[in-house]
């Protein structure tokens, strides 16, 4: 499945138990088709005691949430928004927010002319 997504990016969430939640997205594994998002889909974690948690206790973190249960924030309207790739006249690719026609950063930077030197 191509990403949509990218660390950094703030994403609202469209599904689920957190739907309508935006959060920042602090990680993306492509191979389980799932993200990290920031303040999103939070469980409590159990601990026994340890040397660094004399008290054992419950701590909250954040587990990943299906890609397809997310969408990025669009730069212009702050509403959810698909994304479309551009290829620019110099050979650089970006993405594009569907609804408002803005950019949402470069994918990949222009290619050098040339080839390996040495």
């Amino acid at each position: 499945m191509a990403v949509h997504v990218k660390k950094g990016d703030m994403v609202i969430v469209i599904a689920g138990n957190d739907r309508g939640r935006t959060g920042e997205v602090m990680a993306v594994y492509p191979a389980r088709d799932k993200v990290l998002v920031q303040g999103v889909n939070r469980v409590y974690r159990h601990l026994r005691p340890s040397r660094k948690h004399p008290q054992g206790g419950r701590i909250q973190k954040e587990m990943p949430v299906a890609i397809s249960n997310v969408l990025p924030v669009d730069p212009k309207t702050n509403r959810p928004t698909r994304v479309s790739r551009r290829t620019n006249e110099d050979g650089s690719r970006e993405r594009i927010a569907r609804r408002s026609d803005e950019s949402l950063g470069i994918i990949r930077p222009a290619r050098q002319a040339g080839g390996k030197s040495g």
